[in-house]
């Protein structure tokens, strides 16, 4: 279940990083600090975070993700899926680990990714309602943590400032307004 969820939205991010025309990698992300590539190199970054590796570059973003996600899908096809790791939020397996961090990463800066280069920006409707459910499920003082920068390590930042949202807005949009990204205001 866990390698499933995982394969279909790393094949849905990767559809977007294929999408990416290179006259669009510098264009600014909803992530303030990151352009379009930069949210691809985070990425693939916290895959190599998730199985403490560094994940080689060859100056391919595509086949750079493609690299990553192989070796995310290796582990979590694996005995070591199972074994047991330390998290910031205490310990549990390498696969649930993958799953509330990396899989959940691919749906959100899948949409930053989208927003920044002019894709189709629906996240599907059985993900919004997982990280809707997951994300209001943090307990006040660990969300304080989760939007505090750097308090799981230099430049990491789970979830920014809370974005208001219409009262009608669609769930996605409240789930991106939760976690600091603004849904409503586009990019020019």
């Amino acid at each position: 279940m866990i390698a499933d969820r995982y394969t279909a939205r790393a094949d849905a991010f990767e559809a977007k990083v294929a999408r990416v025309r290179d006259d669009q990698w510098d264009n600014p992300s909803p992530c303030a600090k990151w352009t379009a590539r930069g949210v691809v190199d985070h990425v693939i970054d916290m895959h190599g975070v998730m199985l403490g590796v560094a994940i080689p570059r060859t100056g391919s973003v595509l086949d750079d993700f493609r690299e990553a996600r192989r070796q995310v899908y290796a582990a979590l096809t694996s005995d070591r899926a199972s074994s047991e790791v330390s998290t910031p939020v205490g310990p549990m397996t390498l696969e649930e680990h993958i799953d509330q961090v990396v899989s959940d990463d691919l749906v959100l800066h899948g949409w930053d990714l989208a927003r920044a280069t002019g894709q189709d920006e629906t996240i599907p409707p059985a993900d919004v309602q997982r990280l809707w459910a997951t994300a209001t499920s943090v307990p006040p003082e660990l969300m304080e943590r989760f939007r505090t920068p750097g308090a799981f390590g230099p430049g990491i930042e789970v979830y920014g400032a809370e974005v208001p949202v219409p009262a009608d807005a669609s769930l996605q949009d409240r789930l991106l307004g939760y976690v600091g990204r603004d849904p409503v205001s586009k990019k020019s």
